[in-house]
C-alpha cells in the first residue's frame, strides 16, 4: 500500500498508460481522480476502483485549473500527479501544419504545464510535500521522422520536469519523467491502423523487430509510475528515466 491515503490525479487516465497509472495507484491505497476527453470511458475506469471522474482537455487550460479545483473541493488536497494525457497523430518537418503542431504543443506540454502549475500550487500553500510524474517519450531526443511536433513538445515536456523539479525541492515537491519507448495500447493501435495502414497482426509483426520481442506493456509502465509517486523512490527528483529496451547512444 505504497500510496495509503493519497489523493492521486491522473490526466488521460481513460485509457493506455493513464488507465494503467490510475489502476495501480488505487491497488496501491491512493484516492484517485481520473481525467479525460471522454466522459463514459472515464466513467468506467474509476468505477473499477470507486474512483473519481472529472471530465478535462488538457488543451483547455480553464478545464485543466478547474478539475484541480474540483479535486482539492472533494478531497481537500492533491499528492500527487500523473501526466499520461498525450496526441501522437504524425507529422513531418515539411508537412506539419500550424494546427498539429498547436495540438501537440497543446496537449504534450501547455496541459502538462498548467497541470503542474494548479497542483504545485496547492501543494505549496499548505506546506506539504508531493510527487508528479510526467510520461514523456524516449522519442524526444530525436524520434522518426514522422514525429516533429511530438518530439518538440515531449523534449519540452522532459526540460519542464528538471526545471520544475528544480524550482520546488525546497517545497519537498518531487517530479520526475518517464521516457516510454513503444507500447501496447489501444491509442498506438488506432495510430497504427490510420497512419500506418497497419493490419490486425502489426503487433505481432513490431514484437519480431524489437530486442525483447515484445512492445511495452502499460501495467509495467504504471508500475514505475506508482514506485515513483511513493516514498520507495526517496528523494530521486529531476530524474528522466529511461524506460525501454532501446539503448539510447548505443550502437553496433
Amino acid at each position: 500500500m505504497m500510496l495509503q491515503g493519497r489523493v492521486v490525479l491522473v490526466s488521460g487516465g481513460t485509457s493506455g498508460v493513464g488507465a494503467s497509472a490510475a489502476r495501480a495507484a488505487a491497488r496501491e491505497g491512493a484516492s484517485v481522480v481520473v481525467t479525460g476527453r471522454r466522459r463514459e470511458q472515464g466513467e468506467k475506469v474509476a468505477a473499477e476502483f470507486g474512483g473519481r471522474y472529472v471530465p478535462c482537455d488538457v488543451a483547455d487550460v480553464a478545464q485543466v485549473r478547474a478539475a484541480v479545483d474540483a479535486v482539492v473541493a472533494e478531497f481537500g488536497r492533491v499528492d500527487g500527479l500523473v501526466n499520461a494525457a498525450g496526441l501522437t497523430s504524425r507529422g513531418t518537418l515539411l508537412n506539419t501544419t500550424p494546427e498539429l503542431f498547436d495540438a501537440h504543443m497543446a496537449v504534450n506540454l501547455r496541459g502538462p504545464f498548467f497541470l503542474m502549475q494548479a497542483v504545485v500550487a496547492d501543494m505549496v500553500r499548505r506546506g506539504e510535500p508531493g510527487a508528479i510524474v510526467n510520461v514523456i517519450s524516449e522519442a524526444r531526443r530525436g524520434g522518426a521522422p514522422v514525429l516533429a511536433p511530438y518530439v518538440a513538445a515531449k523534449a519540452g515536456l522532459a526540460g519542464l520536469t528538471r526545471n520544475a523539479a528544480y524550482a520546488h525541492r525546497g517545497d519537498r515537491i518531487r517530479i520526475n519523467g518517464l521516457d516510454i519507448g513503444w507500447t501496447d495500447t489501444d491509442g498506438e493501435d488506432a495510430i497504427q491502423r490510420e497512419f500506418h495502414g497497419a493490419g490486425d497482426d502489426w503487433r505481432e509483426q513490431a514484437s519480431k523487430k524489437l530486442p525483447l520481442g515484445r512492445l511495452a506493456d502499460p501495467d509495467e509502465i504504471a508500475d514505475m509510475i506508482v514506485f515513483l509517486l511513493s516514498a520507495r523512490s526517496g528523494v530521486v527528483t529531476g530524474s528522466v528515466l529511461d524506460w525501454d529496451q532501446a539503448v539510447v547512444g548505443a550502437h553496433d
